[in-house]
């Protein structure tokens, strides 16, 4: 229903839009308080790429942190990366995330994050806080957050906006009659906008999510995905239909489909529920890192790993301006 609503195609909307009259105030108000000096803005000792999205929902912005991060650390670039922890809960804050650290405590995309990438990730709701103990541990090079691009409180040298190419902006309006959390007009103001899938407009960066082999939760094991039987596919991400969609374009037909809320907590009893004895698994490596710990006797549990892939020359351009705020 809310897709409904906020890509247009419901008039539903019309009943929502005071509260988002009232959002697009607030919110604006904020941001003006920060232009005018009336707030204040904490600026690091290194640089600080933000890399967040217009849009609640998901666009594919933890790919884009994760390919940052593995470029710039192929050149050598001593990266940390910070994000508020959504989903999680820590006994203390800033939180250094390490082998340990599980989502209940950091968030899955932050584990996803370290675990991927090997960086260093701290998460705080005051993502200053998680930006001085990176300064103090690691000494980085250059900062990433992920998410963040509202959270005014904090400097930014380069701001990247990611887009669904497929969604766009839907029908254009604040939350909660629309998926917005700035108006379009925001983009005239970044540095770069990367856009998931769908056609890219004029001065935007196509990019595309490229998946690879299935990967056994618990032995580790690498297989083609569409060689897996019998396959259930559960998603909680921001916008399960795109992972659905994917598995479609890998030659796999799910036999049933579950859609969880982004950043929905899991335990044992909730995954099993959804397979039946002879069914396999498949899940996003999202939802993989909430599963690890209790993984054990599992063997048909699978995740779908993708690979943001970025198109050329615009991508290096993009880099290379990164590059330039460390040199």
């Amino acid at each position: 229903m809310i897709e409904r609503i906020w890509s247009g195609k419901s008039p539903l909307y019309l009943l929502l839009l005071p509260l988002s009259w009232l959002y697009g105030l607030v919110s604006g108000a904020i941001r003006l308080c920060y232009r005018l000096g009336i707030k204040k803005t904490w600026r690091a000792p290194v640089p600080v790429v933000v890399v967040g999205n217009l849009t609640a929902g998901g666009n594919g912005k933890t790919p884009v942190v994760i390919w940052l991060v593995e470029q710039l650390q192929q050149r050598g670039i001593r990266v940390g990366v910070v994000s508020r922890g959504y989903g999680g809960k820590s006994e203390h804050y800033p939180l250094l995330l390490d082998q340990h650290t599980t989502t209940s405590q950091a968030g899955d995309e932050p584990v996803l994050i370290y675990q991927r990438t090997g960086a260093a990730v701290a998460v705080a709701p005051r993502r200053s806080e998680a930006v001085k103990m990176l300064v103090e541990k690691i000494q980085p090079q250059l900062i990433i957050t992920d998410d963040g691009l509202q959270h005014y409180a904090l400097w930014r040298d380069k701001e990247i906006v990611v887009v669904d190419g497929v969604r766009r902006f839907g029908n254009g309006w604040w939350l909660p009659a629309g998926p917005m959390r700035e108006r379009i007009g925001r983009l005239a103001s970044v540095d770069a906008v990367i856009t998931n899938g769908g056609e890219p407009k004029p001065g935007e960066i196509a990019m595309t999510l490229q998946p690879s082999d299935a990967v056994n939760l618990l032995t580790g094991e690498r297989r083609p995905v569409q060689t897996l039987e019998s396959v259930v596919a559960m998603a909680g991400i921001g916008h399960p239909p795109r992972f659905f969609a994917t598995l479609q374009q890998c030659g796999v037909t799910p036999i049933r489909t579950v859609s969880l809320s982004d950043h929905q907590a899991l335990n044992e009893s909730d995954v099993i529920k959804f397979v039946q004895p002879g069914e396999t698994l498949i899940m996003t490596e999202k939802d993989a890192v909430k599963c690890r710990l209790f993984v054990s006797g599992h063997t048909n549990w699978w995740y779908l790993p993708v690979d943001a892939h970025l198109a050329q020359p615009q991508s290096d351009e993009l880099l290379q301006s990164l590059l330039a705020l460390v040199r």
